[in-house]
């Protein structure tokens, strides 16, 4: 199978986006419960949003490496839309949690990416490409699990000087999935 390059231009788009973003004032972008009807284009931009220059640089590399694995998996165009697909959906899953005034950065969406790969890797592949992507996929919830996303709004991380929000984490997942998931079946039956 031939790798998409869709994939990695998608993963190229949320670079570009954080760093062209990085000097505008968070407030214009980052998601905020109270407006994300008013102002839709959060559930995308919120994603631009770094709180930091260690959250910047964690997410730039999170994306680079998920580009690599996407790559290396050799993702289809549609994966890369079942990517694309989760991005807004995980924000509006934020909405669980109201408390969270502002949410900014990656993480989410990348956490998004990691489900669309393995789980199109569980399905797709053969052998120990399927049992890495069923590795990665456990860990990966197993992960979201611990950190508790319907317990403490924030938690701090090693080696970041700001707070995350373990629900983006978990809703990151679920659309992840459930978009993965939707786009795999109608492959199976395009005409239903």
């Amino acid at each position: 199978m031939k790798p998409s390059r869709a994939w990695v231009a998608l993963a190229a788009l949320m670079l570009a986006g954080s760093l062209l973003t990085w000097p505008l004032p968070a407030a214009l972008l980052d998601w905020q419960p109270e407006r994300a009807f008013r102002e839709p284009w959060r559930a995308f931009t919120a994603a631009f949003v770094h709180w930091s220059e260690s959250h910047l640089v964690a997410n730039v590399l999170g994306a680079v490496l998920l580009a690599a694995l996407g790559w290396a998996a050799r993702l289809p165009t549609a994966a890369a839309a079942a990517w694309l697909a989760a991005w807004p959906l995980l924000h509006l899953g934020l909405l669980l949690r109201p408390a969270l005034a502002h949410y900014g950065g990656l993480s989410g969406v990348l956490h998004a990416g990691v489900a669309v790969a393995t789980l199109w890797l569980v399905v797709q592949a053969r052998g120990a490409r399927r049992a890495v992507g069923a590795m990665v996929a456990t860990g990966l919830v197993a992960k979201v699990a611990l950190e508790r996303p319907f317990g403490d709004l924030l938690h701090t991380a090693a080696g970041l000087d700001i707070a995350i929000a373990p629900i983006a984490h978990a809703t990151g997942v679920i659309a992840g999935f459930a978009c993965a998931a939707a786009v795999l079946a109608w492959q199976q039956n395009p005409g239903r």
